[in-house]
């Protein structure tokens, strides 16, 4: 099985490609589409997986991965186990700020069939962000869409000054 390893390939100038990782196809590919609509200066590539570990028969194909989000539907606890599995085909390296948490359907604390706190233990056993959003609602998947673009921008390495490790950091600090 092929591990995903941050600097197994090397950077292409002014390109930064980004994962998404979860069990809801269609909210990926809404979420996908927001961030594809945002303007940008560099060309950004997108990949959509349910799990890990990705295909091994196109991965000369797949460039190389700047920012892996791992996408929890709170209303739905084979995510969060489909996340957990995922996990472990992501090398260490990954987790100094390329790997955030995104958790869907915030909105609906009522239907909620995952517990707030082992997602939080999620993020802190892998020093990676937590972000909680509603991406039904355009609105917050379009301020989500920017978010993830900025922090993509940093993890490709497009933002002088500041590494995605240090940007990783105040964001979980910033909780």
């Amino acid at each position: 099985m092929a591990v995903l390893r941050p600097f197994d390939k090397l950077p292409v100038l002014n390109t930064a490609s980004l994962l998404l990782v979860g069990s809801d196809q269609r909210l990926q590919q809404e979420l996908a589409q927001a961030i594809v609509k945002e303007k940008k200066s560099s060309n950004i590539s997108i990949h959509l997986a349910t799990s890990l570990p990705l295909s091994s028969e196109r991965d000369h194909l797949r460039p190389r991965i700047d920012l892996i989000v791992f996408m929890i539907d709170i209303k739905n606890k084979y995510s969060l186990k489909n996340v957990k599995a995922s996990l472990a085909h992501v090398a260490a390296s990954f987790f100094l700020g390329k790997v955030c948490f995104l958790v869907t359907g915030v909105g609906r604390v009522n239907y909620c069939s995952v517990e707030i706190n082992s997602i939080w233990k999620l993020g802190e056993v892998y020093c990676s962000p937590v972000l909680f959003c509603e991406l039904e609602l355009e609105g917050i998947r379009v301020a989500t869409a920017q978010r993830l673009l900025r922090m993509l921008q940093i993890c490709a390495g497009h933002v002088p000054g500041v590494s995605a490790l240090s940007f990783s950091f105040l964001l979980r600090s910033s909780n």
